[in-house]
């Protein structure tokens, strides 16, 4: 069974502990979808996009196929350039000899993507990709919600 997924997330404002939110739509073989969401209190633009593919990639099953479409340079980077082997070589300290931030979430994400087949795909941001922007829809809800619960 192939899969497509859709992820996005979002931190408003993003100075590095501000309340943010996540969000995935998962596309089963062209014809079922299912949409997800989150919201987080305190975290960073980058961690919610990180965990909207770990929400994606936690619900379908291991071994499947998928192809993952993120507007986040940050995420298909690291697996389309290999940042994360690098990572793990030095010990998860980054080129710069700073420590790898979000390596919590990496080791999360990349024991979900190790069990599964997947192709990570960039696509444009806030653009004219309906389910991206679907996802970001999403996200912005999940976040205002969160932010009225708190």
């Amino acid at each position: 069974m192939k899969y497509t997924i859709y992820t996005d997330g979002g931190c408003r404002p993003n100075r590095g502990n501000d309340p943010g939110g996540w969000a995935c739509i998962i596309i089963i073989q062209e014809t079922q979808q299912a949409e997800y969401s989150g919201f987080h209190p305190a975290t960073t633009n980058n961690r919610m996009e990180i965990q909207a593919v770990i929400e994606g990639l936690s619900r379908i099953p291991e071994a499947a196929e998928a192809e993952v479409y993120s507007d986040s340079a940050y995420v298909v980077n690291c697996f389309r350039d290999g940042w994360y082997r690098r990572w793990r070589r030095n010990g998860w300290v980054s080129s710069a000899g700073t420590p790898v931030e979000n390596k919590d979430l990496w080791e999360k994400l990349l024991d979900l993507v190790e069990k599964r087949q997947i192709t990570f795909c960039k696509t444009k941001g806030h653009a004219d990709d309906p389910l991206n922007n679907r996802c970001d829809e999403l996200a912005t809800a999940a976040l205002k919600q969160g932010r009225q619960q708190a």
